[in-house]
């Protein structure tokens, strides 16, 4: 076959997957709508201008721009506070804040979620750096059922243990496994507000905004937290996180952020706001963008006879899709092309290497105008077995698509 009789036969296999898509689109573009008109409602409500954009210098007192974002995000995902901040530099240093902000020496922190994201073993049960264990706060875990949360578990070690915080990671991390969906997380925090209602309930909210109708805080939890740079930013914030929950907790937080009795009040940032205000707006549109780019990268793999996650008849209930390869050499070759497809250093060679906070060495492709930003069209692996490639975002579903079917032609899937 010729590279034009190639060319031609993977445009219509693609085609024919978007076909078989279009009803899930239009179910993708009824949540968008839904979750955009609830961001426009806030911006209206909370009377934002153009001097919000403003940045401010020194110790940022009266900061108009830094408190209105604060209510902004309170605001669209429905809790008592927000504390958003372009000093937050990860979703793990948000949900850090959190954790040392609420948990003191003696207290247990429950993971109904199975084992944490590789960059949160460090702060939660590693010894010797300063983690919540040197602080004396125990931890355990309880795993995953296929179908779920373990709900006897659960229970069984709420009744028999006194639990200050019951954690929960709404994604799927580096692990065979669909995402939480909100459903699931307002099901379990029912059940543990029943059993033991002073435990907070605390979720790692990241790559899960704005794929459904409601968010964490509707479905029951205390507090959560995410990253600026993954969905709610909108392919536009430069950095930066989010915490949102009950105020006595937020502040909590806000007091890890900068000092106790400080908490929200400071915090200058010269650059401005803009950019911060007009992802959050851009957010549903753009994470709608990235989820149909998800659905027809697994529809074509599926097709194709490749393991894909969720399967191609599910919903997302995040932005990551799984592939699972047969060969280290495809995985590394398919993180190459999704690079090379990449507006930003789509010259660069993509070689394994030893990522700070990961057990195994990662291959991963990011040619993205915001460094490491995962609402933007990337992928990433840990070098083990199975091979299971794990991408993320897409600002727009053209790019996705045009993605897809150079890694088809790259890695010689259309027969």
């Amino acid at each position: 076959m010729n590279l034009k009789e190639n060319t031609m036969k993977i445009k219509q296999f693609i085609e024919d997957c978007e076909q078989k898509c279009s009803q899930d689109y239009k179910f993708i573009d009824e949540i968008a709508l839904y979750n955009q008109k609830k961001v426009l409602d806030a911006f209206r409500s909370s009377k934002i201008g153009l001097h919000h954009f403003n940045g401010s210098t020194g110790y940022g007192y009266g900061d108009s721009g830094r408190e209105k974002l604060n209510e902004i995000y309170a605001k669209v995902f429905n809790s008592e506070k927000a504390l958003v901040s372009p000093h937050i530099c990860s979703g793990t240093h948000a949900i850090s804040l959190c954790l040392y902000g609420i948990l003191r020496p003696g207290d247990t922190i429950l993971s109904i979620s199975g084992r944490p994201y590789d960059t949160l073993e460090e702060i939660i049960y590693k010894e010797g750096n300063g983690s919540l264990k040197d602080f004396g706060i125990n931890y355990h875990q309880i795993e995953l059922k296929k179908s779920g949360f373990d709900f006897e578990q659960i229970k069984e070690y709420l009744e028999h243990n006194e639990v200050k915080m019951v954690f929960i990671q709404r994604s799927r991390g580096y692990a065979w496994s669909n995402a939480r969906s909100i459903n699931q997380i307002k099901d379990i925090c029912s059940c543990i507000k029943n059993i033991s209602s002073k435990s907070v309930i605390m979720v790692d909210n990241c790559y899960g905004e704005f794929v459904d109708l409601i968010e964490p805080a509707e479905a029951g939890a205390d507090i959560f937290a995410g990253s600026l740079i993954k969905n709610p930013g909108g392919g536009l914030a430069p950095t930066g996180g989010y915490i949102c929950g009950r105020a006595e907790l937020v502040d909590l937080a806000s007091g890890r952020l900068t000092t106790p009795n400080l908490k929200d009040e400071v915090g200058s940032y010269s650059e401005g706001y803009r950019l911060f205000f007009q992802g959050l707006f851009m957010a549903p549109h753009t994470v709608a963008q990235t989820l149909k780019g998800s659905l027809l990268i697994r529809k074509a793999f599926d097709s194709l006879g490749y393991k894909v996650l969720p399967s191609s008849e599910e919903s997302n209930n995040d932005v990551i899709t799984s592939i699972e390869f047969d060969t280290e050499e495809q995985l590394v070759e398919f993180h190459r092309t999704i690079q090379s497809c990449s507006p930003v250093d789509s010259y660069v060679t993509l070689y394994p290497w030893d990522m700070p906070g990961y057990n195994e060495q990662v291959i991963m492709a990011a040619g993205t105008f915001v460094q490491g930003a995962s609402i933007e069209l990337s992928s990433d692996s840990p070098i083990k077995k199975p091979y299971i490639a794990y991408l993320q975002g897409g600002l727009t579903y053209e790019h996705v698509k045009l993605a897809v079917m150079m890694c088809l032609e790259r890695l010689d899937l259309i027969k």
